[in-house]
């Protein structure tokens, strides 16, 4: 079991221990009831994580959406990260991502027959959806990274840790990437170790189990992205492409997310020559980075060329009025998806939410 060295700014050190002096002040005033937390007559699923990044949020709730979804009326609520609009706002087929953020936007995009909302003030967002009118109205609440908003309390907590940076190996902002010390991680109902390498061993999950330690009433799951083919991102081109055809091809991979790295790694195992253009998380493209994108393509070589995307920088290019034609037409996103490592895990992970659904609803 290898996993990249967690770069910990120990000169920060000090910061972290005064941050993580506040995080406990918050958390004991939810215990001591002076903020108040609210639970509902529903089944609410918290997708989240203790770390800044990406842990993998978007496609294990899109997991969840394709396991409920044809039993129950599924909704999805987030805040709507760096959307410019306010308060709630209920997804609908013509929403923009400068309205509803990225991860709603290709949600409702993939699932557009779900309920996909955002607010800032979760308990505003369940309440105003739990006041919708009763044939709209749903019967499961999943919230996109909420395990740090406790004025609601979920009915069950699933929280996720990065193979490549655990959560048990890392510091508290700013020397590290935690949000809250890992102990914290006793709010979960189940623990996934995300992004595990393709052939994981089973000693590499033993000694992973024994890294993490769970509780007894916790359980720890692994998963791994599995992908797709190359799907076009415009209307314009219509044609899916094969990874293996990328060989004799120019390819430039452009990320705006919080870790690339395993995205870039596997792209790059199909092609000879292949540049990459990194971006912030959740980065709006601009006409300015159109052009610095072309610039690039022109000084790569002869070949045909192709562009490749994540799904949500995907969601981002589709939100542009200005993207011209010669990009649309050679642009493709790299779809992905949940798979457990162990069969048997996925069955009794789905079992798990399955039970929990039925008997709270």
């Amino acid at each position: 079991m290898s996993q990249n060295t967690l770069h910990i700014k120990k000169w920060l050190l000090p910061l972290s221990w005064l941050y993580g002096f506040v995080v406990f002040i918050r958390n004991k005033m939810f215990d001591w009831k002076i903020l108040k937390q609210k639970s509902y007559d529903i089944p609410v699923i918290c997708v989240g994580n203790i770390t800044v990044g990406g842990t993998g949020k978007t496609p294990h709730t899109e997991y969840l959406i394709e396991l409920l979804q044809s039993d129950y009326r599924v909704a999805v609520l987030s805040r709507g990260y760096k959307r410019k609009s306010k308060g709630f706002v209920l997804a609908g087929k013509d929403s923009t991502v400068d309205q509803i953020g990225d991860e709603p936007y290709q949600i409702k995009g993939k699932f557009p027959e779900i309920i996909v909302a955002v607010d800032s003030e979760r308990q505003r967002g369940i309440e105003t959806l739990l006041a919708l009118p009763e044939d709209k109205r749903p019967n499961v609440i999943l919230l996109d990274d909420a395990f740090q908003h406790r004025y609601v309390k979920p009915s069950f907590t699933i929280l996720l840790t990065d193979y490549n940076r655990l959560m048990t190996k890392d510091k508290l902002l700013p020397a590290g990437r935690l949000r809250e010390p890992v102990h914290y991680a006793e709010k979960a109902n189940v623990v996934i170790v995300t992004k595990c390498p393709d052939g994981i061993t089973p000693l590499d999950l033993r000694l992973l189990a024994k890294e993490i330690q769970v509780y007894p009433y916790q359980d720890l799951f692994y998963t791994s992205f599995r992908y797709g083919s190359l799907t076009p991102v415009f209307a314009e081109n219509k044609e899916e492409l094969s990874l293996k055809k990328l060989q004799n091809k120019d390819v430039l991979i452009v990320a705006g997310i919080a870790n690339p790295r395993p995205f870039f790694r596997k792209v790059k195992r199909y092609v000879k020559q292949a540049e990459t253009i990194q971006y912030p998380d959740h980065y709006q493209f601009t006409s300015k980075d159109i052009l610095d994108i072309k610039s690039r393509l022109a000084s790569m070589g002869d070949k045909e060329k192709v562009i490749i995307v994540t799904e949500k920088d995907a969601a981002r290019l589709l939100s542009m009025d200005n993207v011209d034609d010669e990009i649309k037409s050679i642009v493709y996103y790299l779809p992905i998806r949940v798979s457990f490592v162990n069969e048997e895990d996925k069955k009794l992970f789905n079992n798990k939410i399955v039970d929990h659904v039925r008997e709270n609803s």
